[in-house]
């Protein structure tokens, strides 16, 4: 039987190029997964398998690995950082018991940080910090520190200090043991020595040892009396009051080294291993009933209850489609029989393996507390729950965020559409904020995404992977729209054609919705103007009919229908005849309450040398951009602002050529706000000509 205490499942999440994938890779190397490091920037890393990563020195798909340290197993997931590809970081992050929150010793908290630690907090997921890149230029641990306070709100628990920084930093003083860890410059992450700290850092050590202790000793009150009483409480009882806030998100212990030069990774190690929690310790998955309501039962983590399982990633590769699953509880076997309770059948498991980035071991069976890939499931996909057919059950299932970029794409020979079709099919299974549609008026095969690089890369594995050549057409933005006006009206619908008719009156009000609360339907109804049975139907007719606006057709979002009287007929009132009725009311009184266009605006963050600020700003005005605030750094300055999507298009370029390459910027969906007027017009008129040329 396997010791579960002794398993971490952990993820490593952080901004785009603070060293996530570096530092995963000094991780394997330390533990002895791997012999030879290899560097992202030579497109070598043992976790960005894929040649879109290697080429552009990103990772874009979570990869799964395997190692020990100290007896202890951890499963390890290295995400991406790039905000296009944040849904790897969240089906990560749901999955897992602890993480390791990656900083950059100079960038700090950047925005994708925030929504890392965000999506991290949603899913109670205990976290250790390491302030990366030490030893780059402008790198400081302490302002870091104040940024996680400031920005994060979070509570980073010092663990260690640095000695010397940029091109000084040369290694770490463990403040629980008061001890320099100091390593040479061979890059040899085991060419350490461990002596006293430097004389000058006496003081600072004290005064953060004593804070350390402090906030230590508040998770245990016999402890704590003691330590207000003047005795010292030994090493293994702060760890223990370490582990038990860590577990609780009290606080992250904080660490800090640079992984390029193999400095600070052991004691991070040694950090998973005291302070994250094994799969017994945190809050069991509950479970939910077929219309997602909680049911007050958990998966409890134990090899011999039920089977629970979660599957959290597809991924289609040479051999087939890969299934990557949490087991929550019970056991699985190579050739058992499990129920897929979002699809109602059962599916026979082929092989399990277990992932080490693109390599696998097969594996006869796993158990409560693994994170495996399962071969040969044929209808299972992102978020379902696989169960013991005899105990069926179903996990708390993933949301996943609309797409908010849409392009047209066509093969170039025209004999390969169904190839095509298969293989967007496949992505969209791998990648759940993919999606794949018809256009019904023109027939164009349209696919929608999180931003111009998701795209991108998608449009790129077409031609590599599949080797479909595409033509794309120009991006649309996906727009919504929505109601400033209530208003109160009546329909009746009549028809009658011999025999028994149709008759539906509903008497309705719409009105603006609160921002974010999507379609509501109430019904006011008192007395039995319009039976109960019939109210559904109305609901049904108003809620098919919102999927295309008034105004230029696209969804209409945040409106509340109110039924407030109506009559009916005793023969020819039915449901199709109140589901007629509502969609025609829709018809004809959205276009009275005001409609106007919305568009999605981006949470904008650019970072340029600080003698282009003028120029990126003024660039953004051009934009119609916000601008939110700037931040000098010692290497540049960041510029935060919120833009409209449609104004960003091509962005990228303008801004290497305004600061001569060195300019980057990151941006993801923030809200939808209404449209000024002009720019409303002309999406309208746009839309009106597309489809008149159709």
């Amino acid at each position: 039987m396997t010791d579960l205490s002794k398993y971490r499942n952990i993820g490593i999440f952080a901004h785009v190029d603070a060293g996530k994938t570096t530092t995963t890779e000094r991780i394997l190397k330390l533990t002895g997964k791997i012999h030879k490091i290899g560097e992202v920037h030579d497109g070598a890393a043992t976790t960005d398998f894929m040649v879109q990563e290697q080429e552009r020195g990103i990772t874009i798909q979570s990869a799964a690995t395997t190692a020990f340290w100290k007896d202890h197993r951890l499963n390890i997931i290295d995400t991406p950082g790039h905000v296009d590809f944040t849904i790897e970081v969240y089906r990560s992050l749901k999955v897992l018991d602890g993480g390791i929150g990656v900083f950059c010793g100079s960038g700090g908290v950047e925005p994708q940080s925030e929504t890392n630690w965000r999506y991290a907090n949603d899913s109670e997921v205990s976290r250790v910090i390491f302030v990366n890149k030490l030893d780059r230029m402008g790198a400081d641990f302490y302002r870091v520190v104040g940024q996680v306070k400031n920005i994060l709100a979070a509570n980073p628990l010092v663990m260690v200090l640095p000695i010397g920084v940029e091109e000084e930093f040369k290694g770490v003083v463990d403040l629980l043991t008061r001890k320099a860890h100091i390593w040479d410059n061979s890059g040899d992450p085991m060419n350490f020595e461990i002596v006293d700290p430097p004389a000058d850092m006496a003081d600072k050590i004290e005064e953060y040892r004593h804070a350390l202790v402090e906030a230590a000793v508040e998770q245990d009150e016999e402890l704590m009396m003691a330590y207000l009483e003047g005795e010292e409480p030994s090493i293994d009882d702060i760890k223990r009051c370490i582990r038990k806030g860590t577990n609780e998100l009290v606080f992250f212990p904080t660490y800090c080294g640079s992984a390029f030069k193999n400095k600070g990774i052991q004691l991070v190690l040694d950090a998973v291993v005291d302070y994250l929690p094994s799969p017994t310790e945190v809050k069991p998955q509950e479970e939910v009933d077929e219309e997602g309501n909680e049911t007050g039962n958990f998966a409890i983590v134990d090899p011999d209850a039920p089977l629970r399982a979660l599957a959290f990633k597809i991924m289609d590769d040479r051999y087939g489609a890969l299934t990557f699953t949490r087991i929550y509880s019970g056991k699985i076997k190579k050739g058992d029989t499990v129920l897929n309770t979002f699809t109602g059948k059962t599916e026979r498991i082929g092989r399990i393996v277990e992932m080490h980035a693109d390599e696998r071991i097969e594996k006869d069976s796993a158990q409560a507390g693994d994170i495996i890939a399962l071969l040969g499931m044929k209808m299972t996909q992102t978020g379902h729950t696989l169960c013991d057919p005899d105990h069926p059950a179903t996990l708390e299932p993933m949301v996943f965020p609309d797409p908010v970029i849409s392009i047209a794409i066509a093969p170039k020979d025209k004999g390969a559409a169904e190839k095509l079709g298969i293989a967007l099919n496949k992505m969209m299974q791998e990648d759940p904020s993919f999606r794949v549609e018809t256009d019904e008026d023109s027939g164009e095969t349209i696919i929608k995404g999180m931003g111009e690089l998701h795209l991108d890369i998608k449009v790129d594995i077409l031609k590599r992977t599949h080797g479909i050549e595409t033509i794309i057409g120009k991006p649309q933005v996906a727009y919504r729209e929505s109601i400033t006006a209530t208003v109160a009206d009546s329909y009746t619908h009549k028809k009658q054609t011999g025999g028994s008719g149709q008759y539906a009156k509903i008497d309705y009000r719409i009105e603006p919705g609160e921002p974010g609360t999507g379609f509501v339907f109430v019904s006011e109804v008192t007395g039995g103007n319009v039976p109960r049975e019939f109210w559904p139907s109305v609901e049904k007719g108003f809620k098919q009919s919102i999927v295309r606006g008034t105004l230029a057709g696209f969804p209409l979002e945040d409106v509340k229908f109110a039924l407030t009287d109506g009559g009916f007929h005793p023969v020819d009132s039915s449901g199709i005849a109140y589901e007629i009725a509502a969609k025609a009311a829709y018809r004809q009184s959205i276009p009275k309450a005001g409609p106007q266009l919305m568009e999605p605006i981006m949470k904008l963050d650019v970072f340029c040398p600080e003698d282009n600020v003028g120029d990126v700003i003024g660039d953004l005005n051009r934009r119609r951009a916000m601008i939110q605030g700037q931040e000098s750094g010692p290497t540049g300055t960041r510029v935060k602002a919120q833009a409209p999507l449609s104004e960003m298009f091509g962005y990228i370029g303008d801004l290497r050529t305004m600061t001569s390459g060195r300019g980057q910027f990151s941006m993801e969906f923030d809200h939808y706000s209404p449209c000024p007027r002009n720019v409303s017009e002309a999406v309208i008129k746009e839309v009106q000509e597309r489809n008149k040329a159709k």
